[in-house]
């Protein structure tokens, strides 16, 4: 495991942790999308099917365990501790439309077309959009709380360094995964006027507000 890759899996699990803090310290799920969450469980659950049948390493097993419990946790609170906090109305973003189009671009581009490389194919583009609610969400208040600007950096890093990870294996191992790193080159576009905004605002001690 090379440095890029372990530090994005730090930034990942910060993100579970700064998440989950916001919604304990502020006894509320406002500003969070729970169609994002959702997705990411989706996202997990696909890529996570041979997680007790195919072991790599116990480092492995731990984070898949920790992914996957960590995001359902967070979505039982959501829908229970935090549920009054929770506006459907502002979380309206279209979801079905990314599931369905993942499946579609799946069904073209894959590595094999076997149960378990589909499926993982499948969380790798749906993870590419699944944060797309959530900005969308992001969108229509037009201003998040700076503790919500710190998970979404975090969930954003950590794809980020990915690439980076990807680069780095095929220099000095000239390994190559050209489908993850497409998905993430995407998935990070998507986060560009993000990290801009967080970057020249947010790191400056100002409030996290979209331009009008």
């Amino acid at each position: 495991m090379n440095i890029f890759r372990l530090v994005a899996d730090l930034m990942h699990l910060a993100s579970f942790f700064i998440l989950l803090l916001k919604m304990n310290k502020t006894r509320s799920a406002a500003g969070i999308s729970f169609k994002s969450q959702l997705l990411y469980l989706i996202v997990f659950v696909m890529r996570y099917l041979d997680l007790f049948t195919h072991f790599v390493s116990l480092y492995n097993t731990v984070m898949k365990i920790t992914f996957i419990g960590a995001t359902a946790y967070i979505l039982k609170v959501m829908k229970t501790t935090y549920r009054a906090t929770w506006d459907p109305e502002l979380d309206s973003f279209p979801f079905h439309y990314l599931l369905a189009g993942a499946g579609a671009v799946t069904l073209f581009i894959h590595s094999k077309f076997t149960f378990m490389e589909l499926t993982w194919s499948y969380s790798i583009w749906l993870e590419a959009v699944a944060i797309m609610p959530q900005l969308h969400q992001l969108t229509k208040t037009g201003s998040a709380e700076t503790i919500t600007t710190h998970y979404l950096f975090a969930l954003g890093a950590y794809r980020g360094l990915y690439i980076v990870n990807w680069i780095y294996r095929y220099a000095t191992e000239g390994f190559w995964e050209w489908i993850p790193f497409i998905a993430g080159s995407i998935q990070t576009v998507l986060y560009a006027d993000f990290f801009y905004i967080y970057v020249t605002k947010v790191l400056r001690g100002k409030k996290f507000e979209l331009p009008l």
